[in-house]
């Protein structure tokens, strides 16, 4: 046996059918076996492994044993001559295995190997190649060294910034989602994964076993695979940081010298707090850019406006205070950013009527507290009608700057106008284009890129040779690569051809209606498919939180009223609405059943359908879990209302939460 392959999945069905697909492709030739461990998934996984993939070795888990035990089960029964340790969400080339059994067979004195990598959107993964985490290079890339300097030998070690992700090299480091080894060098070192890590960290410390072992590792450059979720992709999570920086602690503990170990931990510690403080104040700043400077010029305005109408109106600059009038423009600019945020205003793609209503509905919420305010501080009504013009003047050139900052904020565009380009042979790319345009009908299909028969297809706009220019011509949103009959290879030379971050690149593979992609390198790790889901819509998710904040706030103003039914009862309305309002619950929501695949929302009040008690009592998950589906598929403001006012009505009450009372 030439070659083992070792995969562990858990709830990602989609990407590890893909992953199989392409493994089966490289292995062509090769005599090869495949093992899949996999970690209790409760996404269909198996039934897909056992139909699809009937010659694969299955170990099932009862439970998730972590990343280190899952692949050293599988080890214990490899024959191969080298093992290969490879992520479920990765797409291999054709040619990938045969170059890496080439190089190993050469250079006998290779114990690992690990190849380029590039994310879903055809970037270049840095972790591909990396250096010894030393107690200095561990600082510079935890206190962000290493990205100021991407290229210094100094500053970069960890990444090897200063070697050229286009040479092989030997490197320190493998990275855990593609490591090629020998397995001679294994049974040296004794073990394969240690099991004190359960994600993260196992690779660092088996790259440094083998190196110990006297072997080397090396960077392959000459061959490309795809890994959606790199370790980049996880970078800003904080419980990325957290994980990542613990793993570190456990390898400095049992590979370093105590003098070192201390300083190191020590760093380590720091590293996370720091991490973690500049991963909220980013998140903070990228998510409120637009509210942030919206506020700023609105209250900078107000003041000249109460300036310049207190030198025209009242003669005096100093009519109104300015101290009261401070509180007053908070006060507006409060309600004009909600009014606009609510009207959809603060959406991606940027629709000015939406701006536009924000303002005059907010103008008319300040309107009426302008009138409940004593007379002592009240400012003028002038200032808040041109408040209310400056506001909308303001925001136009807000979103104007924030689109010559290049924030991807586009002007008078619905959510549906989107561009599709296809990728393939004439009956594929029909396929793709139905399987596109049934889920998203408004959309323009662009056209097809074809290969062999571009003469015969009235879709056509070029060959394969044509993609970059077709794509800078025509600016497609979305871009399918059919890969029935477009090798892997080319797909991953295409993808690292266009890297771009503003185009939607996806994969449809033979005999499967997902489109599988990652459109974007931050996304959440589990969304792996395109899927239309009301409920993680903008739109959507802002009229839940609206709802649910009137709702909580109409549970308190009625709360006399609810004890009329029972004080238990009364107290847990109250209870949930108090919840609901600090933002960690949401009244309805998902049934409490585990299910990865869908958008995160917060825990709910109440499941997402009225059960009566016999339906309720049935012990199969598997019908909470389509009426999930279901409800985030077809989400409205009604549902919620429905099942709130069924549940309120029907009086049907969680009891392990009304046993708090």
């Amino acid at each position: 046996m030439k070659l083992s392959v070792i995969i562990v999945n858990y709830n990602v069905k989609h990407f590890l059918e893909q992953a199989l697909l392409s493994v089966q492709y490289a292995a062509e030739g090769i005599d090869t076996e495949i093992f899949v461990v996999d970690n209790n998934s409760t996404d269909s996984s198996i039934e897909m492994l056992q139909s699809r993939f009937p010659n694969v070795n299955l170990i099932q888990n009862k439970i998730n044993t972590g990343f280190a035990v899952a692949n050293n089960q599988a080890y214990s029964f490899c024959k191969g001559e080298y093992i290969l340790l490879l992520n479920p969400d990765t797409v291999v080339s054709e040619d990938t295995f045969k170059k890496c059994i080439s190089k190993m067979d050469s250079n006998l004195n290779l114990g690992g190997l690990g190849v380029k990598a590039i994310d879903g959107s055809g970037f270049f993964l840095p972790e591909s190649k990396r250096g010894f985490p030393t107690p200095w290079v561990a600082f510079c890339k935890a206190f962000g060294l290493a990205a100021f300097f991407p290229k210094s030998k100094l500053f970069n070690h960890y990444y090897l910034g200063f070697l050229s992700p286009d040479v092989s090299n030997e490197i320190e480091i493998l990275v855990g989602s593609f490591m090629f080894l020998r397995k001679t060098a294994i049974e040296k070192i004794g073990i394969l994964l240690d099991e004190s890590y359960f994600m993260y960290g196992e690779d660092i410390d088996l790259s440094y076993r083998i190196l110990k072992s006297g072997y080397k590792n090396y960077y392959l450059a000459d061959t490309s695979i795809i890994h959606y979720k790199g370790e980049s992709t996880k970078k800003g999570s904080l419980n990325y940081v957290r994980t990542f920086y613990n793993a570190m602690i456990i390898f400095a503990r049992k590979n370093l010298p105590r003098s070192n170990a201390w300083l190191y931990i020590a760093l380590i510690q720091i590293a996370v707090w720091f991490r973690a403080v500049i991963s909220l104040l980013s998140y903070f700043f990228k998510t409120h850019f637009l509210p942030l400077l919206d506020s700023v010029l609105i209250i900078i305005g107000l003041f000249y406006l109460r300036s310049i109408w207190s030198n025209f109106y009242f003669s005096d600059s100093s009519y109104i205070k300015p101290h009261i009038f401070l509180v007053n423009s908070i006060i507006y600019t409060i309600i004009w950013l909600i009014s606009i945020f609510f009207s959809g205003g603060y959406d991606n793609p940027m629709v000015m009527r939406r701006v536009f209503r924000g303002i005059v509905i907010g103008t008319i919420l300040n309107a009426s507290v302008y009138g409940l305010l004593n007379l002592s501080y009240r400012s003028s009504r002038m200032i808040l009608v041109l408040g209310g013009i400056w506001a909308f003047l303001a925001t136009i050139f807000v979103r104007w700057l924030a689109s010559v900052l290049n924030k991807n904020i586009f002007f008078d565009k619905t959510e549906t106008d989107r561009k599709l380009l296809i990728v393939g042979e004439t009956k594929e790319t029909e396929r793709a284009k139905n399987i596109w345009l049934k889920r998203n009908p408004n959309d323009y299909f662009l056209g097809a890129v074809n290969s062999n028969d571009f003469s015969s297809n009235n879709d056509a706009l070029g060959d394969l040779s044509d993609l970059k220019e077709i794509v800078k011509l025509f600016k497609p949103n979305d871009l399918i690569f059919c890969a029935t009959t477009l090798p892997y290879q080319s797909i991953i030379k295409n993808f690292e051809l266009l890297q771009t971050h503003k185009m939607n690149l996806l994969i449809l593979n033979a005999e499967s209606e997902i489109l599988i992609g990652s459109t974007d390198k931050n996304m959440r790790a589990d969304i792996n498919e395109h899927q239309i889901y009301k409920i993680s819509t903008r739109a959507a998710r802002r009229n839940k939180k609206l709802l649910d904040v009137l709702l909580a706030l109409s549970t308190f103003v009625s709360s006399p009223v609810l004890f009329f039914f029972g004080l238990k009862r009364a107290l847990f309305f109250i209870y949930s609405a108090a919840e609901v309002l600090k933002n960690k619950k949401t009244w309805v929501g998902y049934f409490n059943v585990e299910q990865t695949q869908l958008p995160l929302i917060k825990p709910s009040v109440f499941p997402n359908a009225p059960l009566n008690a016999e339906i309720n009592t049935l012990p199969l998950e598997s019908i909470k879990r389509k009426l999930n589906i279901l409800y985030a598929q077809n989400y409205s403001i009604q549902t919620d209302l429905s099942v709130f006012f069924s549940d309120l009505k029907n009086l049907r009450i969680k009891p392990n939460l009304i046993s708090k009372f």
